[in-house]
């Protein structure tokens, strides 16, 4: 196998800059409302978003795609112990900080940041080299299936701890992804799936807000004032912003009606700005990432790079599909960010470097696969 690196997949590194360069300004629009309504500070929620995010999820991508995608085997198990002990640390008195009913972030004095977007790395890598170690046998459900659950069930049971239902949902759904393509069986996905369906089913009935989601979701209109507020003021905004949108930072909702606009609504603000025409340049730009990532996974030398790629991608994606989804009432309302555009440095952070990983899988890509 020739280890000789090539460029990184350029059209990706592309669709990468501009999203970093057009999510910094949609979030900076969307920040105006948030300032103006609550009195937070612009210079500070921008500085945050642009130190952290930005510029340290820009060093993240640099130097991850520099290095070699084979050497994460070597240290998988230990990376995903510490992401995993790491997001425990939530809990500990002092460092952890809760808000809206939720423990999901270390207060580090001069900032926050949320761990699980960490641990969505090392569980990807971990489980890329557990699959792709497995690939013959992965068919034999001691090999297949008990590790998989006895993975994503480690990660479950510190996410719900938090709880943080939707990005444990996002986690499995990669996994799964990551599972099928290693080589599973249709009859092992389709138990799984099920399974996945009843823990939903036991989560909601014990959560109230999850069940709350769900009822919205089915009738967005039952309860307008209730759990139906976020999502009547989305189509509001979506809806105003019509054909071509208000302009850059006319958005009307930002300021006085729709809930976290600088993170779960900020796809409304930006669809009343930029109104249908620049909704369907987001989305294509979406499409366009995830076309040339999972082209990538095609191309990759191995098995492991295979994985590592999809993994991340459907992470990102899918993430960023239910989110503008939510908004417009096609998913069940979550507190999922949208990647690059919203508020979160550590998530921008992350979100790079698993894109640095997937720029280094690009180097070593084999043009001789089709796409």
């Amino acid at each position: 196998m020739n280890n000789k690196p090539k460029s990184v997949d350029t059209v990706l590194l592309a669709l990468i800059t501009a999203m970093v360069a057009g999510g910094f300004l949609i979030f900076s629009s969307a920040s105006l409302g948030l300032m103006a309504r609550d009195g937070a500070s612009f210079g500070s929620e921008a500085f945050t978003q642009f130190a952290f995010g930005v510029l340290g999820g820009g060093v993240a991508l640099f130097l991850l795609s520099n290095v070699y995608y084979r050497h994460w085997r070597k240290y998988a198990i230990y990376i995903f112990i510490i992401s995993l002990f790491g997001t425990l640390a939530v809990f500990i008195p002092g460092l952890g900080m809760s808000h809206g009913g939720a423990t999901r972030w270390l207060d580090l004095g001069i900032t926050t940041i949320q761990p699980a977007e960490f641990l969505k790395i090392g569980f990807i890598i971990y489980l890329a080299t557990w699959l792709s170690g497995v690939t013959g046998k992965i068919d034999q459900w001691k090999y297949g299936v008990f590790p998989l659950v006895g993975i994503v069930g480690a990660v479950g049971v510190v996410m719900l701890l938090q709880p943080d239902t939707d990005t444990f949902m996002i986690m499995g759904f990669a996994g799964l992804a990551m599972f099928l393509v290693a080589g599973a069986k249709w009859r092992d996905i389709g138990i799984l799936v099920l399974a996945a369906v009843l823990m939903l089913a036991v989560v909601a009935i014990a959560r109230p807000y999850v069940m709350d989601r769900i009822t919205t979701f089915l009738d967005p209109g039952a309860d307008p004032q209730g759990s139906g507020y976020q999502i009547q003021q989305s189509l509001i905004a979506v809806g105003s912003g019509g054909f071509a949108g208000r302009g850059f930072g006319q958005s009307i909702q930002k300021f006085e009606y729709l809930p976290e606009p600088t993170s779960d609504s900020i796809f409304a603000v930006y669809a009343e700005e930029f109104g249908f025409l620049g909704t369907t340049l987001l989305v294509i730009v979406f499409v366009c990432m995830t076309i040339r990532g999972y082209k990538t996974a095609t191309q990759a030398k191995d098995i492991f790079g295979t994985l590592l790629v999809v993994g991340f991608m459907t992470i990102i994606v899918a993430q960023a599909f239910l989110n503008m989804g939510a908004m417009v009432a096609l998913a069940p309302l979550s507190g999922l960010p949208l990647p690059f555009i919203s508020h979160g440095g550590t998530a921008l952070a992350a979100t790079l470097a698993s894109l640095g990983i997937v720029l280094n899988v690009s180097k070593y890509r084999s043009f001789s696969k089709s796409a």
